[in-house]
Formats: structure tokens, C-alpha cells, sequence
């Protein structure tokens, strides 16, 4: 066999390997995360929205402060309306039906929060069956969609827990439900160490409210947290840049192994009766920039037809 014959195979064999190469499907390359970019948006919490003590037009008026502010999208934290847990079911409808027209004003994207006043009928005064189809937790999900979910925005990630457990006595408390926390320990495993995590809740996980209310009021608050520690623990080994709460109507910041715990004042103060120990009616712009997360508290100017301040 000559040189010229052993070259040609050679080069046809080559040949072959290279076209059979180029049929085999191309891999694409892993998807890198998107680049952290600054941005800011809102934290409303505690509207309380009701046709009585002119609240209506306080929330309106939020809606449009709210709406002066750059921002690009909000979060609602919990107690849409006041209240649902114990009226009928018309009165709870109207109260919803009340606060969507009423966001509109807003104009941005909002996520929502569920609160424990946005619960329908658990109360016994309410007349509600627990057989209703609309009953506890069903009527906000009917209009917000889940009560807890994730979702990413610039680069972060962010998750809306549902801080609301009903009772077998006619209540509820401040728990993280079995199901809720296994989804909760999925979705931060699913992410990278260094992904930058905002969390929301509406019953504080953290808070010093306790030590300047006074015991009775603080216990029929139902702001202690059956399970926070479980929850927070699961926190630990992720870039956690603040967790947002609500609930207690008051500005306050805790911070607890390096997370800032950060309540914010209501829209509605202290139920449309002025201000919460001295956090007037308001909302909280928040700014993350740089891997930190900083706020600052807008108030609305609202004016109180009936204060009663605390």
C-alpha cells in the first residue's frame, strides 16, 4: 500500500469523525445568574381599607403618595381589609371588592401578603361555615392567587411567606405550617449561597414590640411566633438582605445574626385613629443597592377624623 494511499484514508477518516461531530447536538452553556442591579420598590402593609372612618380616601391617598415614588414594583403585607375574619360573607366581599379598586391607583405590580384580618370567617361571629366555599383562607386566594410563593426580580430572589394558622378554637396564630416549611427549605436549597433573598411576612418572626406594650394588649395580638426559631434557622448559610414584616403597625428594626428584621408603620396607623406609638400613617420605600438593603418611611398626611392615638 503506498504513503499517498495511507494518508488519503487518514484523511478521509478525519473527514467522517468531523461530520459526525457536527451532528451531535450542541450543549448549552449553564445558565449564569442575572446580574444583581439596584433597584427599589414598596412595602405597603396593614391597609385595613373599610368604608367607615373616612379610610377609603386614606388609602387612596397612600395609593397616590405611593405612586410619586420611583419604584418598581410593591409588595402589599398582609391585612388588606377590616376586617374579614368576623362578619358575613357580603360584608367581606365588599371590603375586597373596596381595596381592589382602591390599588389601582397604585399602578405598579403588586404581590400580596396575607394577613390575618384577610382571613373570611373564622370567627364565629361571622355566621360562616367552615363548609363555605370562600371560607378562611380561600376568599384571598380566589383574588391573590397563592398565600406563599417566590418569585426573582434583578437578580433576587424573593419570598412571601404565609405567617396565618387557623385554629381548631375559632383564631388564629403566628405558625409556619408543615407544608409551607418544606417548600420553604426546597426553595432556599434551590438557590446559591451568595443569591441575594428578601423575605415577607406579615406576623413579625422578629420583634421587640413586646418590650414596650404593655402584656394584655401584646397577647391578644397574636404576634408571638409558634415556630419562628424552625424558620429561622433555615435562614442561616444564605444571603438573607432583610426580612419585611407587619402586623404590629409600628416602624422598628431588629437586627438578629446579621439579618435586619424590618417592621414597618401601617397605611391605616393606629386603625385610622391616628398614629401607632408614634408611627403615623405611611408606607416603606425600600432600596437595595450594592448587596445591602436600606428603607425609609413615607408618610401619607392623612388627617384622622377620630384620633385616638397611642
Amino acid at each position: 500500500m503506498s504513503v499517498s494511499t495511507l494518508d488519503r484514508r487518514h484523511f478521509l477518516s478525519l473527514l467522517g469523525a468531523s461530520a459526525a461531530a457536527s451532528a451531535l447536538p450542541v450543549l448549552a452553556a449553564p445558565a449564569t445568574p442575572a446580574p444583581a442591579e439596584p433597584f427599589s420598590f414598596l412595602f405597603l402593609t396593614d391597609t385595613h381599607i373599610q368604608p367607615e372612618l373616612d379610610a377609603t380616601h386614606g388609602v387612596d391617598l397612600a395609593m397616590h403618595r405611593a405612586r410619586a415614588v420611583r419604584a418598581d414594583f410593591a409588595i402589599q403585607g398582609g391585612d388588606h381589609v377590616f376586617d374579614a375574619l368576623g362578619v358575613p360573607k357580603a360584608r367581606a366581599t365588599q371590603l375586597f371588592d373596596l381595596y381592589a379598586k382602591t390599588e389601582q391607583d397604585l399602578g405598579l405590580k403588586v404581590h400580596h401578603t396575607l394577613g390575618n384580618h384577610d382571613v373570611f370567617g373564622v370567627y364565629l361571629a361571622s355566621g360562616a361555615a367552615p363548609t363555605d366555599p370562600a371560607y378562611g383562607k380561600k376568599m384571598y386566594a380566589d383574588r391573590f392567587g397563592s398565600t406563599y410563593y417566590s418569585f426573582d426580580r434583578k437578580g433576587h430572589h424573593f419570598i412571601v411567606l404565609d405567617s396565618i394558622g387557623i385554629t381548631a378554637d375559632h383564631h388564629y396564630e403566628a405558625r409556619i405550617d408543615d407544608d409551607q416549611l418544606a417548600w420553604l427549605s426546597k426553595d432556599l436549597a434551590a438557590q446559591a449561597p451568595d443569591t441575594p433573598i428578601v423575605v415577607t411576612t406579615h406576623i413579625p418572626l422578629v420583634s421587640a414590640i413586646q418590650a414596650y406594650t404593655p402584656p394584655a394588649p401584646q397577647a391578644a395580638s397574636g404576634t408571638g411566633f409558634i415556630n419562628g426559631p424552625a424558620v429561622l434557622q433555615l435562614f442561616r448559610g444564605h444571603n438573607v438582605l432583610g426580612v419585611l414584616q407587619g402586623h404590629t403597625h409600628i416602624n422598628e428594626t431588629v437586627l438578629w445574626h446579621g439579618v435586619p428584621y424590618i417592621t414597618s408603620g401601617a397605611v391605616c396607623g393606629n386603625w385610622w385613629h391616628g398614629t401607632r406609638l408614634g408611627t403615623p400613617e405611611g408606607f416603606t420605600v425600600v432600596t437595595i443597592a450594592n448587596g445591602k438593603l436600606t428603607t425609609r418611611y413615607e408618610t401619607t398626611g392623612f388627617q384622622s377624623v377620630d384620633p385616638q392615638n397611642t
